[in-house]
């Protein structure tokens, strides 16, 4: 990672520090559970590609920096209810017990609502509007709102419940993971590019980039589910093949998924072709290829 990635993802951190502080209200321990969750590291892609498509298109990282961060809040809170019980009841996240299983289940289902709508307080304040603009900013909020509701995360997320113990053909996995991964990653490059009053052209090359790293993120996390650990993954391995779950490993094998990994890559890259940003382009080809090759 260069070094003004990580610059990017300490103010990151520093934000959303800010924006859930600690407090000895009567409702504490939300804002405990909240954190707990949000402040618990992760890779930060999706409020990443936020600011470096702002840049790549010509804005300020510093005015997209609270739409990064509430994006994040979206992705956590989506994180929180997925672990529960009723969904894919899983206990492990990022190495430590799930939200759930160290506040209870229903803290952790308030803790993600509350995230959800600390996401849309924060992309609505008079600070943020202030600095991206009322249009930007109500564009860029819209663009998220739709990305995690029934056509998009949300969506995904009820394909995905209905697909256990089946078969599923590879045209439905492939439409559930458009809206329950690939959706906040394509918002967040759409917002990114809002943001900075990107053209038409640019916005079109950004969706390229995020829906090629998008399906070959989901693609990776199947390959991981089947070759990697608890240890390594941070959370329980195998638990596609233990929900009965069709992935891209069980439908297409091992090999072609990774093939398809690489092709993936190599598409979005082409697509960033049309930016003259040499550096920040530079950056997003290392994520692209990160994320093909992470190994948790």
């Amino acid at each position: 990672m260069q070094e003004r990635q990580r610059l990017l993802l300490q103010q990151i951190e520093q934000k959303l520090e800010a924006y859930v502080p600690k407090t000895n209200a009567l409702y504490h321990r939300l804002l405990e559970a909240m954190r707990y969750s949000l402040l618990d590291g992760g890779k930060r892609i999706r409020p990443l590609l936020v600011l470096e498509f702002c840049r790549l298109c010509g804005g300020e990282p510093q005015k997209a920096l609270p739409f990064a961060c509430a994006l994040e809040m979206v992705h956590t809170y989506s994180l929180i209810h997925d672990d529960l019980p009723c969904m894919d009841n899983d206990d492990i996240r990022r190495g430590r017990p799930s939200n759930h299983k160290a506040f209870g289940e229903d803290l952790a289902l308030l803790a993600g609502d509350a995230l959800l709508t600390l996401a849309f307080e924060t992309m609505l304040s008079p600070e943020s509007i202030i600095q991206a603009g009322a249009d930007r900013a109500a564009q860029a909020a819209g663009t998220l709102a739709c990305a995690a509701g029934a056509h998009g995360m949300v969506g995904g997320q009820v394909i995905d419940l209905a697909s256990e113990g089946q078969q599923v053909p590879l045209e439905t996995l492939q439409i559930m993971d458009e809206c329950k991964t690939g959706a906040l990653i394509l918002a967040a490059a759409e917002m990114g590019c809002i943001l900075a009053g990107a053209n038409e052209q640019q916005k079109q090359a950004a969706k390229q980039y995020a829906s090629a790293i998008g399906l070959a993120f989901q693609i990776v996390d199947d390959i991981l589910d089947v070759t990697g650990t608890t240890e390594d993954l941070g959370k329980k391995a195998g638990s596609d093949a233990d929900n009965q779950k069709s992935t891209y490993v069980t439908l297409m094998g091992l090999e072609k998924a990774r093939q398809t990994v690489q092709d993936l890559t190599k598409q979005a890259i082409r697509a960033l072709d049309i930016f003259d940003d040499q550096e920040v382009k530079s950056e997003l080809v290392e994520l692209a290829e990160f994320l093909a090759s992470r190994n948790r």
